[in-house]
């Protein structure tokens, strides 16, 4: 259902968003859309279930403010009394800072989630509904036990649904079987294929996607399923390479990787697209391009949910300069640096809009089954791409 066909459909609430610090400009865009959306739409202003349903603007005056010791409160200056609830967060922005006693702390995935907890406080049981939508699921790969270790993002799923949450919205979980710790509420992990995928269309004019001239590239075990559904709408082949590691040894609390053996057809004068859920330190990303290079592979496009880049942008600067890759993707679902955006080798993947269906639908009470299976829509322009040549 798009955007604009909801006349007949009563929200389930009066929407509210609350987009936290972290997550500012990206809701910006967001409200942006379904404002111009509903401001459009043929809806019968004089029901009463109408009554607020076009404004300029959906989001809500909310703010977590700190004290000199680090201590903080939520704090909603407007009535949510009602409202169908949306609460957008970035754990990952470290661009925002804080004082601790005349010392400027930056932000961690920690403080963010408290903020979070701190909103749906503030909130108090108000909201008709509240949805949190945290693209980067907070401590998503702490989410097994292999030892006597934490569980800390089942935990944090359980303390969000006990706070009032009736749903989460997360992209491209690292393990989407973590919601096994909330099995009686919503949790939806969404993947960005189609919009990697209109953006590569977009931005390389020359691309050729069909099995002669381009294969997905699974960069380890744990993203096979997203590389095999992102070759079965594509229509190419699938790779992937497993991680050999030295399970003697424990090198900043993992096992070192031994090297990265390739499973797959022969990629010698193809495409290959890198796809994965995040980029952390990109080391694993820059191995796995030497070995495909090493394999004679074309060019190498690296696609990833989160661009994280806790080591700066360095190696993807030298891996770009010597031909090692060709274009880097990530979204802007997490904190994006000027320096990033302003790579000529970056192509920034837009998910606001995305993010904006899938509120706008929500408060209609209506399915997200469309938006979440994206699979006619990429196949839909795939063939005006191949049509426009």
């Amino acid at each position: 259902m798009s955007s604009n066909n909801f006349a007949d459909i009563i929200p389930y609430g009066d929407l509210g968003i609350i987009a936290l610090e972290s997550s500012k400009e990206i809701g910006r865009k967001v409200d942006s859309y379904i404002s111009s959306w509903r401001t459009t739409s043929a809806n019968n202003e004089e029901s009463i279930h109408f009554a607020s349903y076009k404004k300029d603007s959906y989001l809500l005056d909310a703010s977590c403010p700190r004290f000199g010791s680090g201590e903080a409160k939520g704090i909603l200056n407007e009535s949510v009394r009602g409202k169908d609830l949306y609460i957008l967060v970035d754990v990952c922005n470290y661009s925002l800072t804080y004082k601790l006693c005349g010392q400027i702390n930056r932000m961690s995935p920690d403080d963010h989630y408290q903020d979070l907890k701190r909103m749906i406080a503030a909130v108090s049981g108000k909201a008709r509904r509240i949805t949190v939508i945290m693209p980067f699921m907070y401590e998503s790969r702490q989410h097994k036990r292999s030892s006597r270790e934490s569980l800390d993002c089942a935990l944090a799923l359980q303390e969000l649904v006990n706070m009032g949450v009736d749903s989460i919205i997360t992209f491209d979980a690292h393990d989407p079987r973590v919601q096994n710790a909330i099995p009686l509420n919503t949790f939806e992990t969404v993947q960005p294929t189609y919009q990697f995928i209109k953006a590569m269309l977009k931005n390389v004019p020359d691309l050729k996607m069909d099995p002669k001239h381009m294969m997905i590239i699974s960069p380890d075990e744990g993203a096979t399923g997203r590389a095999i559904y992102f070759a079965g709408v594509a229509g190419v082949d699938m790779g992937m390479f497993y991680k050999r590691r030295d399970y003697t040894k424990i090198v900043e609390g993992r096992n070192p990787i031994v090297a990265h053996e390739f499973l797959g057809t022969d990629v010698e004068g193809k495409d290959v697209v890198v796809i994965d859920d995040m980029i952390s330190s990109g080391e694993s990303m820059i191995d796995v391009a030497t070995e495909l290079k090493r394999r004679k592979a074309n060019r190498i496009f690296v696609a990833s949910t989160f661009g994280l880049f806790t080591n700066g942008l360095e190696k993807f600067d030298k891996a770009f300069s010597s031909g090692l890759i060709y274009r880097l993707m990530t979204t802007n679902l997490v904190y994006q640096p000027d320096e990033l955006l302003k790579r000529e080798y970056y192509i920034n993947v837009d998910m606001s809009k995305y993010i904006a269906l899938l509120i706008n639908t929500l408060n209609h009470d209506a399915s997200i089954a469309g938006l979440l299976d994206p699979s006619e829509r990429i196949q839909r322009i795939l063939k005006n791409y191949e049509n426009k040549k």
